[in-house]
């Protein structure tokens, strides 16, 4: 054994076994075995039959030998100072201020060897505290481990939060740039009309004002002709030699009524009805023209619709017949539900178009792609190439979405629905045309041409008989 393993190996032969301290005052039992001469018989007096903590042995005469040589050793020990533990404060027993030694695993708590034989812990299960150490801290190592998982999910969890909280704000931030964009343009088409409409205004007011000023200057220079004449016959109305009289009036030369011209009154009137007519109707109706996307005027695909639907002759609207129609089976066509689709497909730019839908029960209105199925009852979901909203009796306004559909909750049932449609920005949105708040937003990368879908769905009874119709353009 080395060196610096003897003072740990000397140390131990002079600890006794039930305190695990220097032996005070050690004795020896005929066994052979060593302890502090207090401890032996504190553990003797909790029974008769006086067995060695070591081994067991009994010993009813409790015979007890002073064991000198190995209190000089433990003294020795003691004086140098290599008792375990070293220089550390020892813990000790409130009740038995006795240094705690064992763990009580059935209470979860240190106690002294003599709280172990108390009648408390009578049947429980001890074990050394550096086994107890070792035990708690593989438990701990283990919790440790999880909580250090927990750290790293979390982390991630964080950073993809972050990371979600970056593209919200990036997102809010392009959309500002786009609804300024959008309301500039029109703010432009309105102030360009207003500065025209000025413009017109003034050149009008200018021109009318310019003929009837150059008029009432004319008026003015006539009764000024008239004025001075006037004086004239006034003073020579005043003249009371009679001779003088009539040589003034017969050698000058006077002008007469006739003489003057009597302009009438130029009229100028402006063009009210141009300047003071529905001003904001006809802004908007011109507005049309610079609106993006300009609503689509769509029209329906009869080669696409179920035999039961009966299209309208102008393609505009459809409802559910009373029985099917001896219509060819084309690939096109949709064999299961009463749906038909738009005969205009789109595979870039903005569109928008609106349907109307009245007080009907029951309908379904949206998007499909080209190669969506169409002979098979499937679910209308995005999955499937669809991206619709619908009423449904008994569920109400609703978006198909995948697994589960969405419910609106709206406050006043749509008449009209809008539908937007941003194929490179991978967007369908949904609108109530009445006011235009929305509804709902699909979003998706799409790759097909995509048309528009309708379904004026089942009779229900008669209560949905109105067919469903694509809404006129408004402006053109």
């Amino acid at each position: 054994m080395d060196s610096g393993q003897q003072p740990e190996s000397w140390t131990q032969e002079v600890n006794c076994p039930i305190c695990l301290d220097f032996f005070d005052d050690p004795v020896s039992l005929q066994c052979g075995h060593n302890f502090c001469r207090s401890c032996i018989t504190r553990c003797w007096a909790q029974g008769e039959r006086n067995p060695c903590p070591e081994c067991r042995e009994e010993f009813p005469d409790r015979k007890l030998t002073v064991n000198r040589n190995l209190a000089r050793l433990a003294e020795k020990a003691r004086k140098l100072k290599l008792n375990p533990g070293g220089n550390e404060k020892k813990l000790h027993c409130e009740e038995h201020q006795e240094e705690l030694k064992l763990f009580c695993e059935t209470d979860k708590k240190l106690i002294c060897y003599t709280c172990r034989d108390a009648r408390e812990h009578k049947s429980h299960n001890f074990m050394p505290i550096k086994e107890a150490v070792e035990i708690y801290k593989d438990q701990l190592k283990s919790s440790l481990q999880s909580l250090t998982e927990k750290k790293s999910v979390f982390l991630e969890t964080e950073l993809k939060q972050t990371r979600k909280i970056s593209d919200v704000r990036k997102q809010s931030s392009s959309l500002q740039t786009h609804i300024t964009s959008e309301f500039r343009e029109m703010h432009q088409v309105l102030t360009e009309k207003e500065q025209r409409l000025l413009r017109d205004l003034r050149r009008e007011e200018e021109e009318i004002l310019d003929t009837m000023e150059k008029n009432l200057r004319e008026i003015q220079g006539n009764l000024n002709s008239i004025e001075e004449e006037l004086s004239k016959m006034q003073k020579q109305m005043e003249q009371q030699d009679g001779v003088k009289f009539l040589k003034g009036e017969l050698c000058q030369k006077r002008r007469t009524s006739e003489d003057y011209d009597e302009r009438a009154l130029a009229e100028g009137k402006l063009s009210v009805g141009k300047f003071n007519g529905p001003l904001q109707y006809t802004a908007w109706r011109q507005m049309i023209d610079a609106i993006s996307p300009v609503p689509a005027s769509l029209t329906l695909d009869p080669n696409t619709a179920n035999r039961w639907l009966v299209v309208s002759q102008d393609r505009t609207s459809v409802r559910l017949g009373g029985r099917p129609q001896h219509l060819p089976d084309t690939p096109e066509r949709f064999d299961c539900g009463p749906c038909v689709l738009g005969s205009q497909g789109f595979t870039r730019g903005t569109h928008y178009w609106e349907v109307e839908v009245g007080n009907k029960t029951w309908w379904e209105a949206g998007v499909a792609q080209e190669s969506a199925e169409r002979k098979r009852n499937i679910g209308p979901k995005p999955e499937a190439g669809y991206w619709n909203v619908c009423l449904l009796p008994g569920s109400g306004h609703v978006a198909l979405t995948s697994p589960s559909v969405t419910p609106l909750n709206l406050r006043v049932n749509p008449r009209r629905l809008g539908v937007y449609l941003d194929y490179e920005g991978g967007q369908v949105s949904f609108y109530s045309a009445d006011n235009m708040s929305h509804l709902h937003t699909f979003a998706h990368t799409f790759t097909e041409r995509l048309f528009p879908f309708f379904s004026p769905g089942p009779n229900d009874d008669g209560k949905n008989s109105a067919p469903l119709a694509i809404c006129g353009v408004m402006g053109h």
